[in-house]
């Protein structure tokens, strides 16, 4: 049983966002080609293929780092701060077009994936070292939702803002 739970909770990222990307955010790909993009944008077809990555290192690290800490309620806190501000970005931006909003989320959970990186780090190096693809990420997604917004927040079917 206690290896189900840890594997349910490593897998969790993964199904977490599978399920926002298919339910909440199912017009994402067109939207985000409709939009005029910033320098160094990805293709849309990157996404999918980079989400399921970081989703499943996330989980793996935060299983990992909890049976290493000192304090697991504390790793249990970080972990889900930024796993619940991820899965809220999307929303806001996406379903709910509410970019500017998103836009200044995505720099509160920058900060939150770095604090639990940090924290998973000084529980178990491995741990915080899996966590590095999701910092970078997650600074290069709140560049792109900035650069998005400012570049598009003047046409009416771009926010709710």
């Amino acid at each position: 049983m206690k290896y189900i739970k840890l594997i349910a909770q490593a897998l969790l990222p993964f199904i977490g966002g599978n399920l926002i990307g298919k339910y909440a955010v199912k017009n994402a790909r067109k939207d985000y080609r409709q939009n005029v993009k910033p320098p160094l944008s990805p293709p849309g077809y990157i996404f999918p293929i980079v989400w399921p990555i970081l989703y499943v290192s996330m989980g793996i690290a935060y299983v990992s780092a909890k049976k290493k800490a000192h304090n697991s309620a504390i790793i249990s806190s970080v972990h889900y701060t930024q796993l619940g501000l991820n899965f809220l970005w999307s929303l806001l931006y996406f379903r709910y077009k509410l970019r500017g909003a998103a836009v200044v989320e995505s720099y509160v959970l920058f900060t939150a994936v770095t604090t639990a990186t940090v924290t998973y780090y000084q529980a178990n190096k491995t741990s915080g070292t899996l966590m590095l693809p999701y910092v970078a990420w997650s600074g290069y997604a709140s560049y792109l939702a900035t650069g998005n917004w400012i570049l598009n927040k003047d046409k009416a079917y771009y926010s709710n803002n």
